[in-house]
């Protein structure tokens, strides 16, 4: 995938991973799409660790799901990391 085609995946992914993760609130348009290009690159390890394979991002459902679930983990970190202190 280029680099626009990145962006657009993970913005879509982190949105859907915010939005399960219940973290939508706390991040803005940027920060999501971060996290959720973040997220599809951890998945992608978590992938490769569990089974053993090689991921092929694409524009297929078994990448997305991969890269909502890497965005959810990351979502909870960033909201743990973040979270205000009183």
């Amino acid at each position: 995938m280029g680099l626009i085609s990145w962006i657009i995946f993970g913005a879509i992914a982190g949105w859907v991973a915010a939005k399960l993760a219940g973290t939508s609130n706390q991040q803005g348009l940027v920060v999501t799409t971060v996290l959720g290009i973040f997220g599809a690159i951890v998945g992608g390890f978590l992938w490769e660790f569990v089974q053993d394979d090689d991921v092929q991002f694409g524009w297929d459902i078994g990448s997305f799901v991969i890269a909502v679930l890497g965005g959810i983990v990351v979502s909870w970190g960033f909201a743990y990391l973040t979270r205000n202190r009183a």
